[in-house]
C-alpha cells in the first residue's frame, strides 16, 4: 500500500517523498506545479526521484482525478502537503487560499474517508495563532484569530479534519510547522533571500528594527516528524512542529553574515499587519506523541543550507 504525497514535487514534500523512497516505501505523488515560484525548480525535485515514485500532475481541487487515485494506486496513508503558501501572498487573494487551501483539502479528506486510509496527515501552519501574548504557543490555545487569507485557510481544513474523524473516523494530524527552511527551500522564503541579498549586495527589509522572532526548523527535522505521524493513527490531533527557541531577525542575519564572509546590507521598513511579532513552538505534545526530537539548531542548518546553495551555483 502506498503513501500519497500532494505537493510531493515542492520543498517539504520532495523531501519527505526522498526520506520514504529510501525506506522502500512506495510513494505517489500529486501535485500541478503551481507558478506561485519557479515551477522549473519542482520539476528538478521531480526529476531528481529518478522514477522512484509515481508522479501524478493534477490539482488536489479535481475530485474525479483524486477518486481514480486512491482506485488505482492502492493509497493506505495521506501526507498532505500541497497548498498555496505566503501569509503576505494571501492578503489579497482569500477566495483562491480558501479554494485551495480549505477546500483542496476537503475534497482529499472526503474521499480518503471512502477508502481503507489509516491516517490522514495534513500541512497546518504555527501562523494560525495570530498575534498572541502567551508564548510559547500551545496547541490547547484557541486560534481564532488568524491575520491573514493563508492561515484562516489552513484553520478551516484543520476544522473540516475534525469533522471527518468525528463522522466517519479518518485519522487525521494536522500538524503545524514552524517556520521550515533548509536545503532546496523555496526562493521566496527568508532563509534563501537573505543569501541571494547579501551575496549581491540588495537590500534586505527587516521589519521593525529586525524585532520579529521566528522559530526556525529544519526541514530533516519535520520529515522525521512528518513520518512519526503517518506510522502512528491518533483520532484528530493538532499537534506543533517546531524547533522551540526563536530568534531575532537581526541574530539570524548575523549567523548568514559570518557564514558568508560579507556584510548584509538592511533597510528598516514597517512589519505588515499580517505578520505576528513572534513565533515561538511548545513541542511538547510532538515529543509525547510522535517521539519528536528536532536535532538540528539554527547556526547547523543555515550552514547546510549555505553549502548547498555553494554547491548548486558553484560558488
Amino acid at each position: 500500500m502506498a503513501t500519497l504525497i500532494t505537493g510531493g514535487a515542492g520543498f517539504i514534500g520532495s523531501h519527505l517523498a526522498t526520506k520514504l523512497i529510501e525506506a522502500d516505501q512506495p510513494v505517489v505523488i500529486l501535485d500541478n506545479f503551481d507558478s506561485y515560484y519557479d515551477t522549473s525548480i519542482k520539476r528538478a525535485n521531480a526529476a531528481a526521484l529518478n522514477g522512484r515514485a509515481t508522479i501524478i500532475e493534477g490539482d488536489i481541487c479535481d475530485r474525479p482525478l483524486v477518486q481514480r487515485i486512491f482506485q488505482e494506486q492502492g493509497i493506505s496513508r495521506v501526507a498532505h502537503m500541497a497548498g498555496l503558501a505566503g501569509v503576505r501572498y494571501s492578503v489579497e487573494l482569500g477566495p483562491l487560499y480558501s479554494e485551495v487551501n480549505t477546500t483542496g483539502s476537503v475534497v482529499l479528506m472526503d474521499i480518503a474517508r471512502q477508502f481503507p486510509t489509516t491516517v490522514f496527515v495534513q500541512a497546518s501552519t504555527s501562523s494560525v495563532y495570530g498575534q498572541t501574548d502567551r508564548l510559547p504557543f500551545n496547541e490547547d490555545d484557541a486560534p481564532d484569530a488568524p491575520l491573514a487569507p493563508y492561515p484562516a485557510s489552513k484553520r478551516a481544513a484543520e476544522l473540516f479534519g475534525y469533522s471527518y474523524y468525528h463522522l466517519f473516523g479518518l485519522n487525521v494530524t494536522a500538524l503545524r510547522f514552524f517556520n521550515v527552511y533548509g536545503p532546496n527551500g523555496r526562493p521566496d522564503m527568508m532563509p534563501l533571500k537573505v543569501i541571494d541579498s547579501i551575496l549581491n549586495d540588495k537590500p534586505i527589509q527587516i521589519y521593525d528594527g529586525g524585532s520579529l522572532q521566528r522559530d526556525w526548523t529544519y526541514v530533516d527535522d519535520i520529515v522525521d516528524g512528518i513520518i512519526s505521524a503517518l506510522n502512528r493513527p491518533l483520532g484528530f490531533q493538532t499537534i506543533n512542529l517546531g524547533f522551540g527557541a526563536p530568534v531575532l531577525l537581526t541574530d539570524f542575519i548575523h549567523i548568514y553574515e559570518r557564514l558568508i564572509g560579507k556584510q548584509a546590507i538592511t533597510q528598516d521598513v514597517p512589519a505588515p499587519a499580517s505578520e505576528p511579532r513572534v513565533t515561538y513552538c511548545d513541542n511538547a505534545r510532538a515529543r509525547q506523541m510522535l517521539g519528536f526530537t528536532p536535532r538540528v539548531g539554527l547556526e547547523e542548518g543555515l550552514s547546510r543550507t549555505w553549502n548547498w546553495y555553494r554547491q548548486k551555483h558553484g560558488i
